[in-house]
């Protein structure tokens, strides 16, 4: 859940750049990070925070050229550093930079191949520098001081097949150009756009077409699954399939909740897709409760409020905004700790009372994690006056973890593992709760591509597209990814801190 830009311009490409990734903000509020190319010299910025934060106007005019790529970050377990902030750099060969969304499963392997056989020291725990070295190497065995789009391409094969997991990249290689890439599933998203200009045509890679609308490129198409693109500093644009077996996967919950509605990925209208979410959904509501007695449908801000216009159009009740949302608090199902997503979640929304004194409401959420924020929400919808709150999922149950980039929960703090509907209603106060069914989920996205026979559901099945998901590699995940991780990770960085200081 990263968001990654790259541009090949004809003029300064800085503040295009910074606009992209200001757009791309609800993919990572944790770090960002621009780099720019001039005179085959490299230009980087890059620190923890909110893109606003990171740059300031003496950043800006620092970063000169008219070619770079740029990256925002949400948070990980072990990736509190600044030093963790992406763009990385190598400078064998050519010096090459990367801006990475996604999770190779396999990084610790690569990690020790790369030292033990190729000499390559990584000094991060990011997978990230793990696939910018990989793919370094095998343009250093090239061994050539001037190399082309067709040993690029090469290189890209290497890569996927060395690499496994789910991944969306652009790098730029000093001097020559801008190179993105997807792994041979597809699961992560990235587009490329262009623009024509008086100087000539521009080009623009970018996790999501939205990025491309604001800064006037046009959406040209997804890059493919295992494809490459080539786009040379002079504006020539090459692209190669570069995986054996392609199989289209994208992730189903970037349509769920990662991606704004306004973006088309896939090929698919993030907002036409949350449209047909809440018309299933409210079909099942009819379906199980055709005599309910819900007077308003609420959306619990900002994901579901697409699915919840059009589950309260059929359902022939009033649409309310119910929750007033500060803006400045990033998302909380990634936050580290219970007790600071509970402190998050009240100084995330306000109820509006009056919309809800004395109704029987029901609150529509895109999803449910861990369910800290739902029983929370509850409590204060009851508190406002409701008489009755009931609870409706625009995405299936959670029960397991997602291990290709999106920084879900160990198996055991998912609220849906191992539980009915009926136990997550008592737990989170609803007087009834109801789920969207998968068969309907991915029936609400195929329809806006049916040339897609799959989606990685991985959340809500347990079942890996890559097939190569075994149980060691889940505890693992759970160990790095449960609270006790993620605060043992927070204390060490602030011990790290400390002894830096007092150096």
């Amino acid at each position: 859940m990263c968001g990654i830009v790259g541009i090949v311009g004809k003029s300064s490409v800085n503040q295009a750049l910074y606009d992209g990734l200001t757009v791309l903000q609800h993919r990572g509020q944790d770090a960002a990070g621009i780099v720019t190319c001039e005179n085959d010299r490299l230009y980087l910025r890059k620190n923890n925070g909110f893109v606003r934060d990171v740059f300031q106007a003496v950043h800006m005019l620092n970063l000169r050229g008219n070619m770079g790529i740029g990256h925002v970050r949400y948070p990980t377990a072990g990736c509190e550093s600044s030093a963790e902030a992406q763009p990385f750099y190598v400078n064998s060969p050519y010096g090459i930079t990367l801006a990475h969304n996604g999770n190779l499963i396999n990084a610790e392997a690569l990690k020790k191949d790369l030292f033990r056989d190729e000499l390559r020291h990584i000094n991060t725990n990011s997978d990230s520098e793990v696939l910018l070295n990989v793919f370094a190497h095998e343009l250093h065995k090239l061994n050539k001081l001037q190399i082309t789009h067709k040993d690029i391409f090469e290189a890209v094969c290497v890569v996927h097949k060395r690499c496994r997991g789910g991944y969306a990249a652009v790098t730029m290689i000093t001097g020559f150009g801008i190179v993105a890439f997807r792994d041979p599933y597809g699961i992560r998203p990235v587009v490329f756009g262009k623009r024509e200009t008086s100087a000539g045509m521009e080009y623009m890679v970018a996790s999501e077409s939205v990025a491309l609308d604001i800064l006037g490129f046009e959406l040209v198409r997804d890059i493919a699954p295992g494809e490459a693109i080539v786009i040379t500093v002079d504006g020539q644009l090459y692209t190669r399939q570069c995986a054996d077996n392609p199989i289209y996967s994208p992730c189903i919950f970037e349509i769920v909740y990662l991606a704004r509605p306004d973006s088309i990925i896939d090929g698919i209208s993030v907002y036409k897709a949350r449209l047909r979410m809440g018309k299933m959904l409210a079909k099942k509501i009819l379906q199980i409760y055709p005599k309910h007695d819900i007077d308003v449908v609420i959306p619990i801000p900002d994901t579901s409020r697409t699915s919840a216009v059009q589950l309260a159009y059929i359902l022939n009740r009033k649409y309310r905004e119910g929750f007033v949302k500060n803006r400045y608090i990033p998302r909380t199902f990634i936050m580290p700790g219970q007790n600071m997503r509970k402190k998050s979640v009240r100084q995330k929304l306000n109820a509006i009372s009056l919309e809800f004194k004395n109704k029987n409401v029901l609150l529509v959420d895109d999803s449910i994690v861990r369910g800290t924020t739902s029983k929370q929400i509850i409590q204060m919808a009851r508190e406002a006056g409701a008489n009755k709150v009931y609870f409706a999922s625009a995405a299936p149950p959670v029960r397991y973890p997602n291990v290709y980039g999106i920084d879900m929960p160990s198996v055991d703090e998912l609220l849906a593992h191992n539980r009915t509907p009926d136990e997550i209603a008592e737990i989170i106060g609803a007087d009834w709760l109801i789920y969207q069914d998968l068969e309907d989920l991915i029936g609400c996205a195929r329809k806006g591509n049916k040339s897609l026979k799959q989606f990685d559901s991985s959340c809500f099945t347990g079942q890996y597209v890559t097939n190569d998901v075994d149980q060691k590699y889940l505890d693992a995940v759970a160990n790095a990814r449960n609270d006790a991780a993620k605060t043992e990770g927070k204390a060490l960085d602030t011990e790290m801190i400390d002894l830096y200081n007092n150096q």
